[in-house]
């Protein structure tokens, strides 16, 4: 989908490419992450790729075609881009910014109504409520919402994110890592994202390029990154604890399992004490009809008869299907529990994993790369 070959950018009166020599090929439906420190070259090489800068020497290719020699407003408008900053217009309701892209290559009026709608729902920006607000009565994670929503507008195969959840609060910057991933899941866009901070690189990409002074350092997945660092630098960029790095790539949906006992929420006890027999287990969860989770019924209330509703006890932590492991150690450890429920976007209930299926993760994981 993008080869990058030979990419290069010296600055007028710099001793030192800002960039050099680069080389990268990223498939459709990837995500590549550009991490490393300050100065590497990570927003000069993504600058590049949309022709804010020209680079010195260097071909970058997308589909085949060298992006040096199409229309920079042309190029633009075919590659969504997502900065720290947002870059929303203030003046512009949030219906309006949204629009921008598509109201420059002129689609009817009911064709971006549709869209943009369609794209404020799937933020989570009911559109009755926000679209005719500005962004500064937004929250700052809702605003970072509208730029992913504009920068998707037009439907581009290709979206350059800069930083882009840089600038949110730590709760609000891994509930929209995570909504992005879930969206990722669906739309396979093919995806430049760069960041300096490792652990969101190791969440967020399906190829990792390390950058230092330029110059590319490693290239490969993240399990491969942890596995087999390159060298000293790569190796402290990581840190320590790479096994527990490692639960940044398993998603729960790939451990959990199925509980051996699940109540509906119309069964009566005597209904639960022939499903489950004689063996006692501390929880039955229970969800409705639809299998949405309801809560879970403690072994003990099974000594009362009649209806279960009045005694479905809420549970402490649920986390959705596409959470990764090292998140749900956290929801674990945060509420006290050994057991944690895994739902799906409509709150179905999907399983559970316990805190000794994550800790079976991570000692397989790390006698397969020793």
């Amino acid at each position: 989908m993008i080869r990058i070959k030979n990419l290069t950018k010296i600055y007028p009166g710099a001793e030192i490419p800002a960039v050099d020599n680069l080389n990268l090929e990223i498939g459709e439906g990837e995500t590549c992450v550009l991490v490393g420190p300050s100065g590497c070259g990570k927003t000069t090489t993504l600058k590049m790729i949309n022709k804010l800068i020209i680079p010195t020497e260097g071909t970058i290719l997308i589909d085949g075609e060298n992006v040096l020699k199409v229309d920079p407003i042309e190029l633009r408008r075919n590659i969504g881009y997502v900065i720290q900053e947002i870059g929303l217009f203030p003046h512009m309701t949030i219906f309006e910014n949204i629009a921008t892209v598509s109201n420059e290559l002129n689609w009817p009026k009911d064709k971006i109504k549709d869209r943009v709608y369609e794209l404020m729902e799937l933020m989570d920006l009911d559109p009755e409520i926000y679209r005719n607000r500005r962004p500064s009565d937004l929250s700052g994670g809702q605003r970072q919402r509208v730029g992913v929503a504009r920068a998707m507008a037009a439907n581009p195969p290709v979206m350059l994110m800069d930083e882009p959840f840089g600038a949110v609060d730590p709760i609000t910057r891994g509930r929209l890592q995570d909504e992005f991933l879930n969206l990722q899941e669906k739309l396979k866009k093919t995806i430049i994202f760069v960041t300096h901070d490792i652990n969101e690189a190791l969440k967020m990409g399906t190829k990792i390029a390390v950058m230092r002074g330029g110059k590319l350092v490693q290239y490969t997945s993240p399990d491969g990154l942890l596995a087999q660092p390159e060298n000293e630098f790569v190796e402290d960029l990581i840190g320590g604890d790479s096994t527990l790095k490692r639960l940044h790539l398993v998603l729960a949906k790939e451990v959990m399992k199925n509980p051996l006992y699940v109540a509906r929420d119309s069964d009566s006890i005597a209904d639960i004490k022939a499903k489950i027999g004689d063996k006692p287990k501390s929880k039955i969860y229970v969800t409705d009809s639809e299998n949405t989770l309801m809560g879970y019924l403690p072994y003990a209330q099974l000594k009362r008869e009649g209806s279960i509703n009045s005694l479905i006890q809420p549970v402490k932590a649920k986390i959705a299907d596409y959470t990764r492991l090292s998140e749900a150690l956290s929801e674990m450890l945060s509420v006290g529990n050994s057991m944690i429920c895994v739902v799906d976007d409509d709150n179905n209930f999907k399983g559970v994993i316990s805190l000794q299926d994550i800790l079976d993760t991570a000692k397989s994981e790390s006698e397969i790369h020793s």
